[in-house]
């Protein structure tokens, strides 16, 4: 199978609100890069809304289709989680967090209710943003002396690369995400600058 070198994501937070029998169900759409986001974004929606009774999420991150995770928070097994990750797969999406917020109006919606509640309310959320294609980069460790830096940064920007961090002293390290499909050509323009070591991250 080709590695991929692109992905599909969306490029701002969006939000939906839908409602049955009383039940109030916000949901809540986010590009993410990793699960760190993924328990600070949760967490600042529970403070957000103390008084809802479920928080359920889906995500998806990475290319592989093996980092995901869906919950029900509460809700009966597979009412939930299952649904908003279907909504997230429906539209081919990754680096996505989807969060489901159940306000409980009094009336019980039972299975088919429920699946159907946080099915809608995620569509309308991922419905509304807009989607990006983004390249997939490999994130390198870059070390190099000072006089190097401009010619350095010259290069990943060439390559399209993201700074994800640096550290730029007497001696100089960066983080960045090189895409993938120009990593080869750009590392190779890197090695040639003396004193410049790199290692791959993952």
């Amino acid at each position: 199978m080709d590695e991929l070198l692109t992905y599909k994501t969306i490029e701002s937070p969006t939000d939906g609100v839908f409602r049955d029998r009383g039940s109030k169900f916000l949901s809540f759409a986010f590009p993410i890069q990793n699960t760190k986001e993924v328990k600070d974004l949760l967490s600042s929606l529970k403070k957000e809304h103390p008084k809802a009774v479920h928080h359920c999420f889906a995500y998806r991150i990475g290319t592989d289709g093996l980092s995901f995770r869906a919950s029900d928070d509460g809700e009966p097994s597979g009412t939930a989680g299952k649904p908003i990750l279907g909504q997230i797969d429906r539209c081919k999406l990754t680096n996505i967090l989807v969060v489901v917020v159940r306000y409980f109006g009094g009336t019980l919606l039972g299975v088919p209710g429920l699946i159907n509640a946080y099915k809608t309310s995620s569509a309308l959320a991922l419905d509304k943003a807009k989607q990006i294609e983004k390249q997939v980069e490999q994130s390198v460790q870059l070390s190099f002396d000072y006089p190097a830096m401009s010619e350095v940064l010259y290069i990943l920007r060439q390559a399209g690369a993201s700074i994800l961090h640096q550290e730029l002293q007497l001696f100089c390290e960066i983080e960045a995400g090189i895409p993938k499909s120009t990593f080869a050509a750009c590392i190779e323009k890197l090695e040639k600058i003396r004193n410049l070591t790199w290692k791959a991250r993952s």
